[in-house]
């Protein structure tokens, strides 16, 4: 089979398609035949070689979505020809507040699914939800996990909330739009592009302001009213804006550090107004069936900037790292 691999760090160039075994699964495995795949920030920082960990060569890609076609022992035949979407991480552990030292996602140190086939663990899958194309399913683990772990489990997001999202266009933050509005709450977003923010409107956001702007935290403050909760994946750029916003009691969440490693908090506005400021990665495989279950209840549609074919898989790699529009870059295999 073919697989998009990375044999040594030097960027997205350094990737290509290279002949694997076809892999045969263990016990309590099951082989899905990958209909499609989505592209992470996290593999250009593997091939950047920046990434915690690093083993090489690896196969990249931590999101798919396919179709079961061989299992190993101890496996429920009833999985054969299942439509499904793979769990992304590799043994959390048993304490749900915070994965194990060595958790570890599929893509590095797990297998990739940028491939033809991938053997996973049987209880690392579930059913793709029937609205969606296998384009739309794969796009949703990473990016629709991590934002749902940051409302729900480290916001505690609750109906009349209002929410602000930073980076409207990115796959997180698109996801969490989403899933936000479905659980009862009022969205509001940034974007340094204002025609992302009329995009985010268009999808149901109450309404946006431009980060490049001056004081945009003052006129985020006077369109909101007030933020409840924060979504934030750049804190660097904006929490200082922001801040100003905030009401007593909000819970802001940190997913990401684009931008920079660090950001200036005044202890005062901290403590007096009582906030909770809290960090969050990847989540649980309860979380992923939850976030399932909201999906396919809300019949959610993941934003997808652009789809590839599958041997077109290093130019995919190099369009997420050139900069990207919004939503998620997805590569289809056609087999």
């Amino acid at each position: 089979m073919k697989a998009l691999t990375l044999t040594e760090a030097g960027g997205p160039q350094k990737s290509h398609l290279a002949e694997h075994p076809l892999p045969e699964p263990g016990p309590n495995e099951v082989r899905v035949k990958l209909r499609a795949a989505a592209l992470n920030h996290r593999e250009i920082w593997i091939s950047q070689g920046m990434y915690p960990g690093l083993q090489l060569p690896c196969t990249l890609g931590a999101d798919g979505a396919g179709v079961v076609e061989a299992m190993g022992a101890e496996v429920d035949t009833a999985l054969l020809g299942q439509e499904v979407v793979l769990y992304p991480g590799l043994d959390w552990g048993d304490d749900p507040a915070m994965p194990r030292a060595d958790f570890g996602l599929l893509g590095m140190p797990g297998p990739g699914t940028i491939a033809e086939y991938i053997c996973v663990r049987a209880d690392r899958i579930a059913p793709k939800p029937q609205h969606l194309s296998f384009a739309q399913a794969a796009a949703l683990p990473l990016a629709s996990l991590t934002a749902w772990r940051a409302l729900t489990t480290k916001a505690a997001v609750r109906t009349g909330d209002t929410v602000l999202i930073t980076g409207a266009g990115g796959g997180v933050a698109s996801a969490a739009m989403g899933l936000a509005r479905a659980m009862g709450a009022t969205v509001y977003v940034t974007s340094g592009n204002d025609a992302t923010l009329d995009w985010a409107r268009e999808q149901g956001a109450a309404g946006g302001v431009n980060y490049r702007a001056e004081k945009w935290g003052k006129e985020l403050a006077r369109l909101s009213g007030g933020v409840d909760v924060v979504i934030d994946g750049a804190p660097s750029g904006g929490f200082a804006e922001y801040a100003r916003a905030l009401n007593p009691l909000a819970r802001v969440v940190v997913y990401g550090s684009t931008g920079g490693h660090s950001f200036p908090v005044i202890a005062a506005e901290l403590f007096l107004k009582n906030l909770v400021l809290t960090g969050t990665n990847v989540g649980t495989q309860a979380e992923f069936a939850q976030m399932l279950e909201v999906v396919a209840n809300h019949r959610l549609e993941p934003a997808i900037d652009r789809v590839f074919d599958f041997a077109d898989s290093v130019a995919a790699f190099t369009h997420l790292a050139q900069g990207h529009g919004i939503g998620k870059t997805v590569i289809e295999m056609n087999h």
